[in-house]
C-alpha cells in the first residue's frame, strides 16, 4: 500500500455553476447579512453555465496538494452514474488516487448548483445520503478532514479511532457546515487531536457560540486542542496561533479583480498545510496560502486556479516587500 503524504477525508459534489446577469443584492445597514433577489415567477435570464466536477472541500485540498508535488487520495463517496465516472476520471487526471472513493450503486452523485453573481456565490447543496466507511488508507503523513453530510456522525468516531491507533499521522481538520453544527463537545476527541484547524472567522464564532475579535478566537480554539490555529477574514488577510505566538498574514495583492471566490478558503486552508507537509515552517506556509487563494479566485470554479510549486514560487519572489507575516 502506498503510504501518501497526504488523504483528504469528505463529500465530493459536481458544481454547475449558473452565472446571472438579472439580479440584485438587498443587505441590512452593516452589509453583514445580504441577500440574493430575482424576480419571483418570472423568467430569469442567465449568462453561462459552467460544469466542474470533483470539488468539495476535501476534493479541492487533495488536488492542491497534488499540484504542489504531494502524494495525495481521497476517502469519498460518488453514485453509480456518469456523474460519479466523471469525478473519479477528473480526480485521477489531477493525478489524486482513487482508491477510497467508494461508488455506490443506487444512489446519484452529489450535485449543487452554484448561483454566480458579480465575484459573490450563493449555492444550492444537496448531500446524499451514502454509507460512510473509512478503508485500509495506511498511514499517510497528514489527513484533511472536512466537509461530510448529516449521516456521517459515526463515520467521525471511526475516525478518531483510527487516529488513536495511528500516533505518527498529522490531522489537519477544516469543519464544514454539518461538523460545525454537530458542535465542539460531540467532536471534542478529533479537536484534541488535531495539528492544523482552520476556518473563517464567522465559522470561528459559531463554533465557540461567541462573537469576538480573531485574536481572542484563536486563543479559544486552540483551548480545544490543535496545536496551530488558522482563522481567515476574507480579503481583509489570515491570523495564526502557532507555539504560544499570535501572527497576522497580509492578503496577496489581486492581479486582476477576482472573478468568482468559490474554493478560495478551500484553496488557502489546503496550501497552507501542504506546505508544512514540505517541511516548510509555519510562517512560510502562511506565505503560500494567500497566493494560491489568488490565484483561485481570477477562475471560475475552486480548483482552475490551483498552482503547481513552481507557479506559486515565481508569485513569492515577486511579492511586495510588505508581504510578510506580522507578529501581533
Amino acid at each position: 500500500m502506498t503510504n501518501y503524504d497526504l488523504v483528504a477525508i469528505g463529500d465530493t459534489v459536481v458544481d454547475a455553476f449558473i452565472k446571472l446577469k438579472d439580479a440584485e443584492i438587498n443587505c441590512d445597514l452593516n452589509k453583514e447579512q445580504c441577500k440574493l433577489c430575482v424576480a419571483f415567477g418570472e423568467k430569469i435570464p442567465y449568462e453561462s453555465v459552467t460544469v466542474v466536477p470533483a470539488v468539495g472541500n476535501s476534493a479541492n485540498a487533495a488536488v492542491s496538494a497534488a499540484r504542489l508535488g504531494l502524494a495525495s487520495a481521497l476517502v469519498s463517496n460518488v453514485g453509480q452514474d456518469q456523474n460519479g465516472e466523471l469525478i473519479i476520471k477528473t480526480l485521477q487526471g489531477e493525478k489524486v488516487a482513487t482508491d477510497f472513493v467508494a461508488t455506490n450503486p443506487g444512489l446519484p452523485t452529489n450535485y449543487h448548483y452554484v448561483l454566480s453573481y458579480e465575484a459573490e456565490r450563493t449555492i444550492l447543496i444537496k448531500h446524499e445520503v451514502y454509507p460512510y466507511n473509512l478503508s485500509d488508507i495506511g498511514e499517510p503523513k497528514w489527513l484533511y478532514l472536512s466537509s461530510l453530510g448529516e449521516t456521517s456522525t459515526d463515520f467521525h468516531t471511526q475516525i478518531a479511532t483510527y487516529l488513536t491507533a495511528h500516533t505518527d499521522v498529522k490531522l489537519a481538520f477544516q469543519p464544514g457546515t454539518f461538523q460545525i453544527k454537530l458542535g465542539k463537545e460531540a467532536l471534542a476527541a478529533l479537536y484534541k487531536r488535531t495539528e492544523v484547524f482552520i476556518c473563517n472567522k464567522t465559522e470561528a464564532e459559531k463554533i465557540l457560540g461567541v462573537i469576538g475579535e480573531i485574536p481572542e478566537l484563536l486563543t479559544q480554539l486552540a483551548a480545544l486542542g490543535p496545536k496551530i490555529v488558522l482563522i481567515t477574514d476574507g480579503p481583509k488577510g489570515a491570523y495564526v496561533l502557532a507555539d504560544n505566538t499570535k501572527w497576522f498574514m497580509p492578503p496577496y495583492p489581486d492581479i486582476a479583480p477576482p472573478q468568482e471566490r468559490t474554493g478560495a478558503g478551500d484553496a488557502y486552508a489546503s496550501t497552507f498545510v501542504s506546505a508544512l507537509a514540505l517541511s516548510k515552517t509555519v510562517l512560510e506556509a502562511l506565505m503560500w496560502a494567500p497566493i494560491n487563494s489568488m490565484s483561485v479566485v481570477q477562475k471560475i470554479g475552486a480548483q482552475a486556479g490551483l498552482l503547481t510549486r513552481q507557479e506559486l514560487e515565481h508569485y513569492l519572489v515577486s511579492a511586495p516587500a510588505d508581504y510578510r507575516p506580522k507578529q501581533i
